[in-house]
Order: structure tokens, then sequence, then C-alpha cells
């Protein structure tokens, strides 16, 4: 809380600072008002000389008497009084209309007592200046009168009376721009909807109106111990700001009694309405550093306490929300790219040791709505957490058969395409009729087809693993252990393993040439792959070095960068192509 800022803050303050809002800020240097005032007292005192002087100039060869430019110097004395009213409006008309009847009485004096008439077109150009100012002065006010209006139903909701959204972000902003601690409150009232449907809108808009009257009226009173500002946002959102508190139990207590105000019972029209609401908020600049942050983060903070129940306590924004809030997003994506059959996948080729093409490894791709494409490594974990993986699984599998039926026709009798099985999915007692229905529809062989699993299998029921893994192999469909050195096989496990091939992961490949020790590590993984009768294939090869290196412990095949990136089907049926050509 800033020291030099007062303690009794209230309602006139935030109605002084809307004001400062609404103000319409004009850009006239404050010189330029002496600077037209030195320009009409010189103009008078030139028009008063000529005027008396008998004296002439010569233009060419035809004289001019000094006293015909009267009219010249009259006219620029009324010019700067009328500049001055234009541009500087109420003081500009005060001081003009002072200097212009000031001058009124002296011309009526030269008339009546020294028979002056010269004086009297003076007299009525004065007066005609007069009525021009006071015309200009009446329509300024006309337009302050209707900007004011305008400017005021700009910041202020018509429907609660409430500073509307635009008016809360400016004061909120000005929070900002001062560096002032506050608390931003995000608010919506649970269940709004129910009573527009059931009631109508008319009685909706009464029980908003009430809302808005109960929550000023708190706020205005001073007895929260916090100073607030209510805005409306819109429908049935409200933001609020919470200054001048010392902790969190604060702020607390504070969002409670607006809670609290809220619950009682609304009466509209004779019926009784129970309304409540869910609370999110975060603090500037603890939890943000700009307001667009805060306003976020108070507004996820506010879905995370709705989805935790309409009785649940108000929630304060954490970066973990973030998290969660894209891990939402991604899985109702998730959600409709399976609901629309959108899921794609890339093929990545394996090749043996002498650059022969294996097959390909199938690798789930998604996009969103936009056509924007969301990478594996983000919608993958959040398809496992959510139980959607093996939907994504069969959906690859599905596209996997697919191509083998059309472009895997001309390919050697050896080629595979591999597909990336989750272990819950293999486990589910349904995982081999889906298999079978899928190369069923597809009219594809089995040989043709290798799963990939991951040694977590054995964390589970290592007979039940086992079991079902046979029932795979019984089909013809080859299987591979992937990312192996990674997780808890046991060599006597694998010794059981009923596998064809063993992937060595790339964290493995990476370091391999770093260390003598990595270099023999991986040969003993390759090692034991062949005493146990696997192949061994390494992931992630994506230098000559790596190549050499696995070429000289004995590695079988090869997949990486190096020799090709994941491709789109089309490209993997050229390659398929151009391998027979070969």
């Amino acid at each position: 809380m800033s020291s030099n800022k007062p303690s009794n803050v209230n309602k006139r303050t935030i109605e002084n600072i809307l004001q400062s809002i609404t103000s319409v800020k004009r850009q006239v240097p404050k010189s330029g008002f002496v600077l037209l005032l030195i320009l009409y007292i010189l103009a008078t005192v030139t028009l008063n000389r000529v005027t008396h002087s008998g004296g002439e100039i010569m233009l060419g060869s035809y004289p001019f008497a000094l006293r015909s430019a009267a009219g010249i110097f009259s006219s620029l004395a009324n010019l700067c009084v009328i500049l001055l009213v234009v541009l500087y409006r109420k003081v500009g008309f005060i001081t003009g209309l002072v200097i212009i009847i000031g001058q009124i009485p002296m011309m009526l004096f030269q008339i009546i007592m020294l028979h002056n008439y010269d004086a009297i077109p003076g007299v009525f150009t004065n007066g005609l200046t007069i009525i021009a100012i006071v015309i200009i002065n009446i329509n300024h006010n006309r337009v302050d009168r209707f900007q004011k209006e305008v400017l005021e139903q700009a910041v202020t909701d018509r429907l609660t009376g409430l500073p509307n959204r635009f008016a809360g972000r400016e004061y909120f902003a000005g929070l900002v721009k001062v560096r002032e601690k506050f608390v931003y409150v995000a608010t919506d009232i649970n269940n709004f909807k129910s009573i527009n449907d059931t009631m109508g809108y008319e009685t909706g808009n009464k029980v908003l109106k009430e809302i808005a009257n109960r929550w000023r009226d708190l706020a205005d009173n001073g007895n929260l111990g916090t100073f607030n500002l209510v805005a409306h946002i819109s429908g049935d959102e409200f933001g609020f700001s919470i200054q001048e508190y010392n902790s969190e139990e604060d702020v607390l207590r504070t969002i409670n009694r607006f809670r609290e105000e809220l619950e009682r019972r609304v009466t509209i029209d004779d019926c009784d309405y129970y309304v409540n609401a869910s609370f999110g908020y975060a603090e500037f600049p603890t939890d943000a550093e700009d307001l667009e942050t805060l306003i976020s983060g108070a507004s996820l903070a506010l879905h995370d306490a709705k989805r935790r129940g309409i009785l649940g306590d108000p929630v304060r924004y954490t970066k973990e929300l973030v998290q969660n809030e894209k891990s939402l997003e991604t899985e109702r994506k998730i959600r409709s790219a399976l609901t629309d059959d959108t899921i794609f996948f890339h093929l990545q080729p394996q090749y043996d040791i002498n650059h022969k093409l294996r097959g390909f490894e199938a690798l789930a791709r998604m996009k969103d709505a936009d056509g924007n494409y969301i990478p594996p490594m983000e919608f993958i974990p959040v398809a496992e957490r959510s139980g959607l993986v093996d939907q994504i699984d069969m959906a690859v599998f599905k596209r996997a058969a697919e191509f083998l039926q059309n472009a895997g026709k001309t390919a050697e009798p050896d080629f595979t395409i591999s597909v990336n099985i989750s272990v819950k999915h293999l486990l589910k007692n349904s995982f081999i009729d889906d298999v079978k229905g899928i190369l069923e529809t597809y009219d594809v062989a089995a040989e043709h087809i290798e799963i990939e699993i991951t040694e977590s299998i054995m964390i589970d029921s290592v007979e039940r693993a086992l079991g079902r893994i046979e029932e795979v192999r019984k089909l013809g469909i080859m299987v591979a252990i992937d990312d192996f050195g990674t997780g808890y096989s046991s060599l006597s496990y694998l010794n059981s393993f009923p596998a064809n091939l063993l992937k060595i992961d790339k964290s493995f490949i990476d370091v391999m040439n770093q260390a003598e020790s990595n270099k023999k590590y991986v040969a003993s993984i390759i090692s034991i792959g062949h005493v146990l009768g696997l192949e061994v294939i390494s992931e992630g090869v994506e230098s000559e070095d790596q190549l050499e290196t696995l070429k000289e412990i004995g590695c079988d095949y090869i997949q990486g960068f190096i020799w090709g990136r994941p491709v789109p089907p089309e490209e993997a049926a050229k390659l398929i192509a151009q391998q027979e050509e070969a």
C-alpha cells in the first residue's frame, strides 16, 4: 500500500477517477492565450493611433490615408477575441466578453460627449462580435453537453449503472501504471441462464440490477476495510478491485463479504431467488506484471473455481492453472479430432545398416479446428491421462492398414509398418478383437504389422502382459520393445518376452560418442538383443559419427533424421517406389 495515499477513500474518489476518464483533454498551449491577448492589445493600440492620425503614405503614385487602415486593425482585434472563444472556450468567452463590453462605454463617450462620430462603426462591429462569440459559446456548451452524455454512456453500464468494462479497465490500468498493489477479482453468477430461460430476460435484468446495487452499496459504505471498485463486465460477469489490504486474509474476507451480500434472498415481483457466484482472483504485481495477464489470470482462476463446484472457495491464480487449462483445452481438441475423424499420421522410414528400406513407423499427428499443428509431445501425454490414447492408437492403426492396402502392395515381402500401442490399450479385453477387425476390413497381412510397446508393461501383471503379447504374436503380428533401456525390464523377463525387435532410445544415441563408457553401454544393449535372438534398431540417429559407431558395434537398423524425417503417406509411397526401382 502506498504510504502517501489517504486511508479514507469513498465513492467520490471513484467518481472523480471516472470523470477523469470522460474528460476531453484539449491540447491547446496556454502560451497561445497570452499571445492572442498581446496581439489584441497591439491591434487596439495601433487602431487608436491610426484613427487619430492625419498622415498619409504613398502607395506607388497614390496617396493613402492612415485612417483608412483602421478597419484592418479593428478586424484583427475582433479576430483575436473570436479565436480566444474558439480555442479556450469558457475562459476565452469570459475574457473576450469583458474586453468587448469594456470598450463600448468609451466609444459611447466619444460619440456623445466628444461628437466623434467615427466611433459609430466600432460600436456596431463590437456588437456583432459579441453576438458572434455568444453564438459560438452557446454552440460549444451544446456540444460539450452532448459529448459528456455520450462519454458517460461510454463508461457507464446502462443496465446496472456501474462502471462498464471500458471504465473498469481504464481504472485498473491506472493502478498498474502507478505500480500500486491491488487484487483483481473476476466473478460471474452461477446458472444465471436458468433465470433468463424460466422467468424471462426482464426478470433476469432486474436480478442483475439488484446484485449491482448491493455490491455498489457494499463497496461505497466503507465498512469492508478495503477500497473497491465494482464494474459490470458483461451479462452475468462482474469484476472488482481490492485495494488497501494487508494480507491474503483481508482479500478473502472482502470477497466473502461480496459473496454473502449476493447470496441474500432476492425478491423480484413477489418471487424469491437465491443466487450464488464463483470467484477467481489475481494480485498485481505478484501474479502478473501487466493488466492483460492479470485479468486473464483471474479469469483462469474463475474457471477453475467453477469446475470445483458452486460452493467452492475463491481460487487464486497460479502457474499450475495455466498448465491445467492448457491440458483441458488440448483434451477438448483431441475429443473433437476423434469425433471428426481428423487424427492423421506421418511415416518415418526405417533402414537396415546398408540403407535398404525396412519399413516405416506410423506417428500420430493432429491439428486443431483452425488447422494449427499440435505437437505429439503436447497431445499424447494428455491423451494418456484422459484415457483417449487407445482411440488415437486405433485411428493411426486404421490409417496404417489403409496405407498397406494401397502403397504397400508394391513393397518387399518383409516390408513393415510399426504402430505404437499404449500398455493400457494392449491389456484391454477388446484389443485383440479390435486388431482382427482392422486386418479383416483392410485385407492386409498381419506379417506386415509390428506393434511397439514400452518396457513399462512389466510393472503391471507380468503373466497377463506376456499372455497378451503371445496372442498378438499368434496373429502373425511382430512385436518391438520401444525405448529400451529407460524402463523396468530385467533380463529374466526379457528372456521370456516374445518380441522380435529392440528399439534403443534416442537419449542413449545422443550421448553415445561423448564417452567410451556410453559407447560400450549401447554396444552391450545390441549384444543382449542378439543373444536373445532379437534384432536391434537405434532411434534418433542424426549424424555421420553416430551412424559409423552403430555400424561398428553391429546395430541392425537405423531410424532418424540422417536418413529420413517423418513424411506424409504420399511421400512415403514415393519412397517405396524409388526403393523398388533401385
